[in-house]
């Protein structure tokens, strides 16, 4: 018989292998190494996880069956575009993991209606809720009836005041709004050294978007230049925002720059723009969000930039977190998540706008988008 490299019976006693195939392994011609060796540590290591792999059947990946549960997503402005690629995140999620979702709430960002959507959600024994909490007092009792309840809750888009979330939600899935409105009021007074400027806003005191007008109003005061910041209404429907924003620049020519802090009135921001031909005239432009109508301004060289939250993240993450806290009976408890900040521009536009996705509410397909060269960074 052939001798036996110390490894090799370390292995096949690793292996649990006896009997016959024990002495048939020892006595191959094959097994006198420990290369040998580790090749059948590994075959046998695999195959064992393929088996685990496929163990819990049912459920998805290695995940065991579960009930197909159902989150509510309640909303300020349901039918808003910008919320379109926030539903399919929402709808991806659901797909994945084998549950489903209801998107409810307010088409005009009405807070009772959104509070009466929330009570709904906990009579109907929803397996998880995701509130926009655009008011910071409204929402406090309805979410902890929910958690009373055993309804995990979070919030997304909105969370409340600044320092002041408002709610006992378990975690915030969104952007960091009052930041985002001081990036704001810092790129504002990069592009202008002086002069008029305008602020739409479309609910004003809505906590979705009034940290940005405050955020914007703060690093202007901070700039030390003379520009005169003025925030104005436009209304939560886009007719109505077109109709306020054109009106704005017909008594206020003078105005230098033209800004928005929510999707709907940065679109109609970048319209009134084109029509008048604003940029002639030295008017400088920008806002939020990543509507169509936005990026194509940008383009077209009508507004300066725009600001990503990822919308799409805002749907997918609050169903993963929920359905996580669900699976792990509460061990695994969503976390704090900011879906981040990035200004569009003339320079970087052009991938939002050749690629149609659903990440961004440009398509209802799903496919796979591929990209090349490197990755911007500072």
């Amino acid at each position: 018989m052939k001798d036996i490299d110390p490894k090799v019976e370390e292995a096949i006693d690793t292996l649990g292998i006896a009997g016959v195939a024990r002495r048939r392994l020892l006595s191959g011609a094959g097994m006198v190494s420990a290369t040998a060796a580790a090749s059948a540590l590994l075959a046998a290591c695999s195959s064992d996880n393929k088996s685990n792999a496929s163990a819990p059947a049912g459920g998805p990946g290695n995940f065991p069956s579960t009930p197909k549960w159902r989150f509510v997503f309640v909303n300020h402005v349901t039918t808003n575009p910008f919320f379109t690629p926030t539903q399919y995140g929402a709808q991806d999620a659901c797909a994945l993991l084998n549950c489903s979702f209801q998107w409810t709430g307010s088409k005009d960002s009405i807070v009772p209606q959104m509070v009466s959507a929330t009570n709904a959600a906990i009579s109907s024994k929803a397996d998880g809720i995701a509130v926009a909490v655009v008011d910071k007092n409204a929402f406090k009792q309805p979410v902890d009836n929910a958690l009373n309840q055993g309804i995990p809750v979070v919030s997304y888009n909105a969370d409340g005041a600044r320092g002041d979330p408002g709610t006992n939600r378990l975690a915030y899935v969104g952007q960091d709004l009052y930041v985002s409105g001081f990036e704001l009021g810092t790129r504002i007074a990069s592009l202008m050294p002086a002069g008029d400027a305008v602020g739409f806003i479309a609910t004003p005191g809505s906590l979705n978007i009034q940290p940005r007008i405050d955020g914007a109003k703060d690093a202007l005061k901070q700039s030390g230049k003379s520009i005169n910041f003025t925030d104005v209404a436009s209304g939560a429907e886009l007719p109505k925002e077109l109709t306020t924003i054109d009106a704005y620049y017909q008594g206020h020519k003078n105005v230098k720059g033209m800004f928005a802090v929510d999707a709907g009135s940065t679109e109609n921001v970048g319209k009134v723009v084109a029509k008048y031909n604003l940029k002639s005239k030295g008017v400088v432009a920008g806002g939020f969000d990543l509507n169509p109508s936005t990026l194509q301004s940008i383009k077209a060289g009508n507004l300066d930039f725009t600001i990503d939250q990822q919308p799409y993240l805002q749907g997918f993450l609050p169903v993963f977190a929920l359905w996580l806290y669900k699976l792990s009976g509460g061990l695994v408890a969503p976390s704090e998540t900011n879906t981040g900040l990035l200004f569009v521009t003339k320079d970087n536009v052009d991938p939002y706008l050749t690629t149609q996705t659903r990440y961004e509410g440009s398509t209802t397909q799903q496919k796979m988008s591929s990209r090349s060269g490197p990755i911007p960074h500072k």
